[in-house]
């Protein structure tokens, strides 16, 4: 934040009725949230505000007056990101503030004071801003890494075979997410088969099948064998207009039949350890 203002003319007025100036600025934010706050809690979160001003006025000579004040805000806009306000309704949370000064301020009251006091909450309103926006960035970040795993799930289909069901585009960020999950359930399901089934992939282009390959190869590094199963008429004729190579994969046109394959190889694969 920019430097931080103390407006020392105006303490008269803001220490002359805090109960007073906190019930009007609690008025003013409950009504900007709509009762999606009660206005219990909104009086709350404004009179600790309000004592940590004042406590920052009280100790202007200090290096940071009021970062007591700022780790408040900062708390305050992150629960209003998480509750789902918009950036104007965090913000006047601050803002609201210099509307209830401004009435309480007489023709007494000098002007510079007044001006600090505006400039202090433009700051804090600016730090509101920027705590908000880093806040709901990472609740984005997390939500798009839930869908990813949400996206795609791994199941067993039976003992010692899962599937990898893909449904939509594969980007290099889901491809990993993919590759992550599946080497995950590799291990925890003790599988020797893993059917990569791209029935809902709508298309598959180079990067696609370089994603596929790669989640193959990996698959292999854990010991187990990979399947792709859903390869449509329309996906073939693709892949061989492209010229890629899928080389010893095994591929199938269904989930079924590459269920299928997979249970014949592990019953020969049985038969030949028992023998």
């Amino acid at each position: 934040m920019s430097q931080t203002h103390s407006p020392q003319g105006l303490v008269p007025v803001l220490a002359g009725d805090p109960e007073g100036i906190v019930d009007e600025w609690t008025a003013i934010v409950a009504d900007s949230l709509r009762g999606r706050v009660s206005r219990a809690e909104v009086r709350s979160e404004l009179a600790d505000l309000y004592r940590a001003l004042q406590a920052g006025l009280d100790d202007a000579a200090d290096a940071d007056p009021f970062g007591e004040l700022r780790a408040l805000l900062s708390e305050l806009s992150r629960a209003r990101a998480i509750q789902g306000f918009s950036p104007r309704e965090t913000a006047v949370s601050v803002f609201a503030l210099k509307e209830v000064v401004g009435r309480r301020a007489g023709d007494d009251t000098p002007l510079s004071g007044f001006l600090e006091f505006s400039r202090l909450i433009d700051d804090l309103g600016l730090q509101t801003f920027e705590a908000y926006s880093q806040a709901r960035e990472q609740i984005i970040a997390e939500q798009a890494e839930q869908l990813l795993e949400l996206s795609t799930p791994v199941v067993k289909l039976w003992d010692g075979i899962i599937a990898v069901p893909l449904v939509g585009t594969l980007d290099s960020a889901r491809a990993q997410a993919v590759m992550e999950q599946l080497l995950e359930a590799l291990t925890s399901y003790d599988a020797d088969y893993a059917i990569i089934d791209i029935t809902g992939v709508p298309a598959v282009d180079t990067q696609v099948a370089q994603h596929l390959l790669k989640t193959v190869m990996a698959a292999r590094l854990m010991g187990a064998e990979a399947i792709i199963s859903g390869i449509r008429p329309q996906i073939a004729q693709t892949i061989v207009a492209l010229g890629i190579e899928f080389g010893d994969i095994a591929t199938k046109s269904s989930l079924a039949d590459a269920l299928s394959l997979a249970r014949r190889r592990q019953d020969a694969h049985r038969a030949a350890a028992g023998a």
